[in-house]
Formats: structure tokens, C-alpha cells, sequence
């Protein structure tokens, strides 16, 4: 595995963990990258500081190597993980309209009301009936912050 600092045109510098370099960049061609900050999938390597290892000369003893820093994560984010921090920033960014999740998104699909990021709650009833009419949203699995 390796750790790469990327970073998008508005300058959001972010981790993301990658089997190999080669990895990295089959991703980056695709699109599949994106700046967890703005959604951006435009992104490049941001200059990182690597770990270089010494060697030590006869009698010099090696220096301790430094206990990795909050920002170095002992491992990638689990799946789980990932969809908590997702919600958080939904719920951050945009307006719960809770059951009323289907009205408000044919609403905003068809120019009677202002357009703007929301989330909520609909039936598969109401969800297949949107998908059917074209309105543009995104089931998410959402996971309980107690959990």
C-alpha cells in the first residue's frame, strides 16, 4: 500500500491510499478520484515530505524512527467510516426535508422551486416514480452514527 497527498484545482489537500503507483494513476485517468472537501475529480500529487531511510556509519548508533502523527492513519478509512464522514458532510451541506424528500426534489426537477442540494427520506414507491419521471438523485446507505 502507499499514501499519496493529492490535492484539486481549489487547493484541498487530501490523503488517499492506493495499492501502487500505478493504482494511483489507472484511478486519476478515470475520473475515480475525488477531492472529499469539494467533489472535485480533477486532482494531482501534492508535494509530500518521504520517509527516507539512513544508513549509520560504524559506531553511530540510528536515531529512533518518530511515532507517526495523527495525520498518518494506520490504515485507510473502513467502508463504515466512510459513509459517516459522507453523512456528516451531507448533513452539513444540505437541507434535510425529511418525507417530504419526493415532493421537494420534483419540485426543484421541474423549476417550481429554488434549486438547491437537499436530502431526505422516500419510499421505493416514491423513488421509482422519480427515477421514471427523470429527477436526478442518489439512494445513499445510511449508516446510524451510533453504530
Amino acid at each position: 500500500m502507499i499514501v499519496f497527498d493529492l490535492k484539486c484545482r481549489r487547493d484541498h489537500v487530501f490523503e488517499a491510499w492506493f495499492r501502487n503507483g500505478a493504482a494511483y494513476e489507472t484511478q486519476r485517468a478515470r475520473g475515480e478520484i475525488a477531492c472529499p472537501e469539494c467533489g472535485d475529480a480533477k486532482v494531482t500529487k501534492a508535494p509530500m515530505a518521504p520517509r527516507v531511510a539512513r544508513g549509520t556509519s560504524a559506531g553511530e548508533e540510528a536515531a529512533p524512527e518518530p511515532a507517526p502523527g495523527p495525520s498518518v492513519p494506520d490504515a485507510p478509512p473502513t467502508p463504515r467510516e466512510m459513509l459517516r464522514r459522507l453523512r456528516r458532510e451531507i448533513e452539513a451541506r444540505c437541507e434535510n426535508v425529511g418525507d417530504r424528500f419526493a415532493a421537494e426534489a420534483r419540485k426543484i426537477h421541474q423549476g417550481e422551486a429554488e434549486k438547491r442540494d437537499i436530502y431526505g427520506r422516500a419510499t421505493p414507491s416514491e423513488a421509482a416514480a422519480l427515477t421514471e419521471e427523470g429527477v436526478e438523485f442518489q439512494p445513499l446507505p445510511w449508516p446510524r452514527e451510533d453504530a
